[in-house]
């Protein structure tokens, strides 16, 4: 019997029932629960697939659920739902980490409870359940999943991030908008980090943040420039 036939003779019953799913093609779930440390076979291209159909089903819902909003509040509050955190969080509720497939190394390393992988993971269930299902069956399951999420959002409590806070604090005062540049990214291919530096007229020195994605650093590097440019 080979490595993937007996991952799909395994699969977890447990988790297909809190997800509500059933699949056609067993084999999409080992893959979407297998992590590159595991070996070439991983869960990479289906977490690509499933970041995208995440982010439409999420639009559709909100687009549904707030007529009012314009589309920065809109893209806002789907920021606040689909990042890495709350990916994390989501995950831990279908105790995604118990199931997923690592290499020695994560293992060691408690990769199975770490939110990036957490994270990366659950958008490859997603992506593997519109293979197997198609459209519609994805949404209904992210959609289900996300229901508390978006039973407790508040569009008005929901704090804009630090790089648009930026951008408008600079617009209001006609000057010109950041930009970012990534100046150094080190580590493994699952294990990076950004550097990035944030350049403002506004301000003589550069501001640099750091992550362990691009927009994380990103981030970062906003906030401190917002806090210089209060402090002048």
């Amino acid at each position: 019997m080979t490595n993937r036939s007996r991952r799909t003779a395994e699969l977890p019953e447990a988790l297909l029932r809190l997800l509500q799913y059933r699949f056609r093609e067993p084999s999409l779930l080992a893959c979407a629960l297998t992590h590159r440390s595991r070996g070439s076979d991983n869960n990479e291209r289906l977490e690509f697939l499933g970041d995208s159909v995440l982010n439409l089903v999420i639009s559709s819902l909100l687009y549904d659920r707030f007529p009012e909003l314009s589309e920065g509040d809109l893209t806002r509050l789907r920021a606040s739902l689909v990042n890495k955190p709350s990916l994390a969080a989501l995950a831990r509720e279908l105790a995604l980490g118990q199931h997923l497939q690592l290499g020695e190394g994560e293992l060691r390393s408690g990769g199975f409870d770490r939110d990036s992988i957490l994270a990366d993971a659950l958008e490859a269930v997603f992506g593997a359940i519109y293979l197997d299902g198609g459209l519609d069956e994805a949404r209904r399951v992210i959609a289900s999943r996300y229901h508390d999420s978006l039973e407790r959002l508040d569009p008005r409590a929901v704090p804009k991030d630090p790089k648009t806070r930026l951008q408008e604090y600079l617009q209001k005062r006609s000057l010109p908008t950041p930009e970012y540049v990534v100046t150094q990214v080190s580590g493994d291919a699952h294990n990076q980090r950004f550097v990035v530096e944030c350049r403002i007229d506004a301000l003589d020195d550069l501001v640099r943040g750091e992550g362990n994605s691009r927009r994380i650093a990103e981030q970062q590097a906003a906030a401190l420039a917002l806090e210089r440019l209060h402090d002048r």
